[in-house]
């Protein structure tokens, strides 16, 4: 009798190159990540969320050592470097997307305070009271750090005002080649040429439960319909930006029903599970350079032993 499982790793990464807030020695990302496709594709039953998604929904079983594979926010190196070693390794990944990312409306803050802090010629910054020293790059990081933390607390149209504010107390000078890129609509239509799924990461990736009913409705029905129209394929799943369990709430869980979402996928380290909601689903974020031995060992460790279950079954 062929071996079945109920349960499904769900893995998701950012970007692959280095960027201002996430920074790494140039070429380390693509030879990582190779390696750990390489590590699922060995050991891993790797299958497309989709799929994944009506087999959980209708009790059907999946096959043992089941992963899928997904990616937050639609960096450019989606496209130019992690669908050419997907396709090397004969794998089918998810990638969930931000209109007005998309369109150019908007930048990703995170990424933008990083390019602030990292250019930035002023001597200290004052925000909530406290005044940063930025003398040196510890200072900086510190300072970038605490700061990003308590700009996850606004609502996304605060946030957005307040990254602002920061870059002019910060002046940057330079650095215009630094700045993180992110596809655009004929990027994204790139992905599916390739064979890929793509999902919504809502409108403006905002923090929802930081928003209220009327701002959460449009995060997630207009990104839907944003995306299916433009794209013209349907939107099937939704991942909650930055998606703790702080970070969405039962107004988010009921809207995304009604809204017409088959699943969910958050940032809560796990094996998501045919009994567990499947607008919660666990879900481990690597990054590219986590190490093939970490990714079966300290990082799965991270679901609680549960994900060293999934790869012995």
């Amino acid at each position: 009798m062929a071996r079945v499982s109920n349960r499904l790793l769900v893995l998701g990464w950012h970007n692959i190159d280095p960027t201002p807030a996430f920074p790494e020695a140039p070429e380390a990302g693509r030879r990582g990540f190779d390696r750990q496709l390489a590590l699922l594709a060995r050991v891993a039953n790797v299958v497309r969320l989709s799929d994944a998604l009506d087999r959980m929904a209708s009790g059907e079983p999946l096959p043992p050592r089941s992963v899928a594979l997904t990616f937050d926010d639609g960096y450019r190196d989606n496209l130019d470097v992690a669908v050419p070693l997907l396709a090397k390794h004969g794998l089918p990944a998810t990638f969930y997307l931000v209109p007005r990312f998309l369109s150019g409306e908007l930048g990703a803050w995170w990424e933008d305070l990083a390019f602030a802090f990292r250019h930035g010629t002023a001597d200290s910054v004052e925000w909530g009271g406290t005044t940063y020293p930025l003398g040196d790059p510890a200072e900086r990081a510190r300072a970038q750090d605490e700061i990003s933390v308590a700009l996850k607390t606004l609502s996304a149209r605060s946030r957005e005002q307040a990254v602002a504010e920061l870059a002019e107390r910060l002046a940057p000078v330079g650095g215009e080649d630094d700045r993180a890129a992110f596809m655009d609509w004929d990027g994204a239509r790139g992905l599916l040429d390739a064979g890929h799924d793509v999902g919504s990461h809502s409108m403006t990736h905002a923090i929802l439960s930081r928003e209220d009913q009327a701002s959460q409705t449009e995060e997630l029905a207009d990104s839907r319909s944003r995306l299916a129209d433009g794209l013209g394929t349907s939107i099937d799943s939704v991942a909650y930006p930055n998606g703790h369990r702080e970070d969405y709430d039962e107004t988010t869980l009921r809207l995304v029903a009604e809204i017409g979402y088959r699943g969910a996928v958050t940032t809560t380290p796990g094996v998501a599970r045919r009994d567990q909601p499947l607008m919660e689903m666990n879900r481990l974020i690597v990054t590219p350079t986590t190490s093939p031995g970490d990714l079966v060992g300290k990082v799965w460790r991270k679901a609680r032993s549960t994900a060293r279950s999934v790869l012995s079954r």
